[in-house]
């Protein structure tokens, strides 16, 4: 493919999600949805933003878990903020990838390599994010009668995710696609680099079996999340079962996490709208009211303060390409 037509789609691509956006607030009744948002009770609102704190700290604690796993250490209220500043990166970049900001700042509180450090992030986030496919998963079978093709989907990608960590699983077999890939498609200019950084992935790789417990905190922490977008739902007077909208609403989460939106802006509305109103027959501002209300409590006033964080903390080192180890 051409490099100018790739690097033209990346800057675009995340716009769809803001074009879909855009378009449900046009599509729906402004109106609508004014007297939606009317409609949230305060007290559930606030409620709802307090469940903030656990959510972050068992987060945290299960990160805590998996460094210890990779002989990582760093204290707990450092590790916090270096997840907040993740957690900010991640809200402002397609698929959430800005999380891997963290690694620059743990990079400031111990001496691992860069490739380690790297892992550590991309095992932690897989690990949050499995308990989400399974809770997505079982959503699709509660709507098998109603949306079977929905399940076909779910069973599919899961199936894909599935091989692909198999695949990476194994140290000679992910070694030797990292090299091949820095071989064949990187610069020579950066390719030592590049090298040295693959070099360390597999390095202190934790056991599989000693990941249960992040994964067990990671499935608590989505039913956090799910229980504040409930309270919202819940502010609102709509008729959804608790049971029903925990397995559900993983659905659109999911499509939050396609690239061709920030933090998923739009997929995420769009999906939920589908849902809601062809299951639950709720009205489709409310559906998108409760659904965007939701994202901020979560994701936009986390990631603020993940913001002050960044904010207030200044990278000392050198880059990875001067700093290499």
């Amino acid at each position: 493919m051409n490099f100018r037509l790739l690097n033209t789609l990346k800057k675009f691509l995340p716009l769809i999600g803001i074009i879909i956006f855009i378009y449900l607030i046009y599509s729906l009744d402004i109106k609508e949805i004014g007297n939606a948002f009317l409609l949230i009770n305060p007290l559930f609102l606030a409620c709802s933003l307090l469940l903030t704190i656990p959510r972050i700290f068992i987060r945290n604690s299960a990160w805590q878990l998996i460094q210890k796993e990779q002989k990582i250490t760093i204290p707990f209220f450092t590790s916090l903020k270096i997840f907040l500043i993740g957690y900010f990166y991640g809200t402002i970049t397609p698929g959430y990838i800005g999380q891997l900001m963290r690694v620059p700042y743990m990079k400031e509180e111990t001496e691992e390599p860069y490739g380690k450090l790297f892992v550590n992030t991309m095992i932690e986030t897989i690990i949050h994010t499995l308990t989400l496919y399974g809770m997505m998963f079982f959503g699709a079978l509660l709507v098998i009668s109603t949306l079977p093709s929905l399940f076909i989907l779910t069973v599919t990608w899961v199936s894909i995710l599935g091989i692909i960590l198999f695949f990476f699983l194994k140290k000679e077999r992910g070694e030797k696609f990292f090299f091949t890939l820095v071989y064949y498609l990187t610069p020579h200019s950066i390719k030592k680099y590049l090298h040295q950084f693959v070099d360390t992935f597999y390095f202190d790789f934790p056991q599989i079996k000693r990941l249960i417990v992040p994964l067990l905190l990671g499935l608590c922490t989505w039913i956090i999340i799910f229980t504040q977008n409930y309270l919202i739902v819940f502010g609102m007077g709509l008729d959804i079962p608790y049971f029903s909208f925990l397995l559900l609403f993983p659905v659109a989460n999911v499509a939050g996490f396609i690239p061709i939106s920030f933090a998923g802006l739009g997929t995420r509305e769009l999906t939920a709208v589908f849902l809601f109103s062809t299951i639950f027959a709720i009205p489709e501002a409310q559906v998108f009211v409760f659904s965007l209300v939701g994202f901020i409590i979560t994701d936009v006033i986390t990631g603020f303060i993940g913001f002050i964080c960044a904010s207030t903390t200044n990278l000392r080192k050198a880059t990875f390409f001067g700093n290499h180890s």
